[in-house]
């Protein structure tokens, strides 16, 4: 019953929220791969690119949240 929500962030401006956005997905979807290659079903996790906005922590970072449903 785990499920697994890779939150990825770039750093950026307004004017390259773009940017930022596809960057992180790029990393979240990498992370995916990995997670997938280690045995970790596909249909356990989601994704969520959500570029330059966070609120603390380090801008270019992907986190792994884990929670029970």
């Amino acid at each position: 019953k785990l499920r697994v929500e890779l939150q990825a962030f770039a750093d950026g401006t307004a004017d390259t929220a773009s940017q930022a956005r596809r960057l992180s997905l790029s990393r979240a979807l990498a992370i995916r791969s990995y997670l997938i290659e280690q045995g970790l079903v596909s249909t356990r996790m989601d994704v969520r690119a959500l570029g330059n906005r966070f609120e603390s922590g380090p801008p270019d970072r992907v986190d792994v949240v884990i929670s029970e449903r």
